[in-house]
């Protein structure tokens, strides 16, 4: 795998110009949609697309839909949660911190599409900032590293961040959440995965949204991290167009454990403001699950959840298997349908203690 992956980034399509003319696109369509969110596509990605509207192509290329003025600007309200510039606080033990505001190609269904790509709105200074809030909050014992893409960073800005939370005493998992293997696999060198390494327990949830993102290349760079003994998650959006439809997403669950990655979420999409085109219905969402749960390995079965609108959290969402609960038994329905009877456990009845008064039974006999 070339380490060169500077290189690579340097050669991505950025400019209006190139985006339009690579793709047949309206250029003052292109202009008016990177106004709003920057547009990247890195040449190994750019090259995984066959045709106008394929999986690749719908979720890197600009599209019109894109200028309307469906969905919200922070759907997650994690402004809102955000004690610091760097950190999101919303669960008791863990935080978000944004580190980078960079990607290495832009997702057309960005949940932060309000700051991801703005040097303004995640600053590198605001990363001290964070630092010293996690520092100062004990009940912190999980710390997912996010951004943009905190694999945009050097090796060493990456290690002095890694570093300096190994040194918080409170602080007991790190994980990194990053698109690279997918959009730029040349970045996960020897170098970093050596340097990784060092501050183990530290897991890594990656992004795959197709099983044809999982290439030679992806899968030799998730191969090496895991190598290094970092687990790997994988976190899939369900997107239409890309990923709605049960075989694919069985295909991709199945090939990601190939490659060493668990699955570990499908996400309804975000309702962000300009995606409405890559939503999908619950409905579908819970018939792809039902084509995974008995179906293939359970290994290969993720959590289906929704990310609560308004700061709710993840909310898992599951199909119905439970059809009946009383004193007596559960109706419950497997994969194929069919019913069966679970006897429920008989609950003993308490028999109340009956206190008997002690009585002295020598106090009126004669003798006394």
């Amino acid at each position: 795998m070339g380490e060169d992956w500077q290189q690579e980034l340097r050669d991505s399509l950025r400019r209006p110009e190139q985006i339009a003319l690579r793709f047949g696109l309206n250029l003052q369509m292109v202009r008016e949609i990177a106004r709003f969110f920057r547009v990247q596509i890195t040449p190994y990605y750019a090259n995984l697309i066959r045709a106008k509207g394929d999986p690749f192509y719908r979720q890197v290329v600009p599209d019109p839909a894109e200028l309307r003025s469906d969905g919200v600007l922070d759907p997650l309200a994690e402004d809102e949660d955000s004690p610091v510039p760097s950190i999101v606080h919303r669960y008791p033990d863990r935080v978000l911190f944004l580190v980078s505001h960079c990607c290495a190609s832009y997702c057309r269904f960005c949940t932060r599409k309000r700051k991801v790509g703005d040097p303004k709105k995640i600053h590198p200074q605001a990363i001290e900032e964070g630092l010293k809030y996690i520092q100062n909050h004990p009940e912190v014992r999980d710390v997912i590293i996010s951004g943009g893409d905190p694999l945009m960073l050097s090796d060493r800005q990456l290690e002095y961040i890694l570093f300096s939370l190994r040194q918080i005493p409170h602080v007991e998992i790190l994980r990194i959440g990053t698109r690279m293997p997918c959009f730029l696999p040349q970045r996960i060198t020897k170098r970093l995965v050596n340097r990784l390494r060092r501050y183990h327990p530290l897991y890594v949830n990656v992004h795959f949204n197709h099983p044809d993102e999982i290439t030679p290349q992806a899968a030799r760079a998730l191969n090496r991290l895991a190598d290094a003994g970092i687990p790997l998650g994988n976190q899939t959006v369900l997107l239409r167009g890309v990923n709605d439809d049960p075989l694919i997403m069985r295909h991709l669950m199945q090939k990601l454990l190939t490659v060493r990655v668990r699955p570990y979420y499908i996400y309804q999409a975000d309702y962000v403001k300009g995606t409405d085109h890559f939503r999908t219905t619950i409905e579908k969402g819970l018939e792809i699950m039902e084509a995974l749960r008995g179906w293939t390995s359970g290994l290969a079965v993720p959590y289906f959840v929704i990310d609560a609108p308004g700061g709710g959290g993840k909310i898992p969402i599951l199909p119905k298997y439970v059809q009946e609960i009383t004193a007596e038994k559960v109706v419950l329905r497997n994969y194929q349908g069919e019913t069966f009877v679970y006897p429920q456990v008989k609950e003993k009845k308490e028999i109340p203690e009956i206190k008997v008064p002690c009585v002295d039974l020598e106090a009126n006999l004669p003798w006394r």
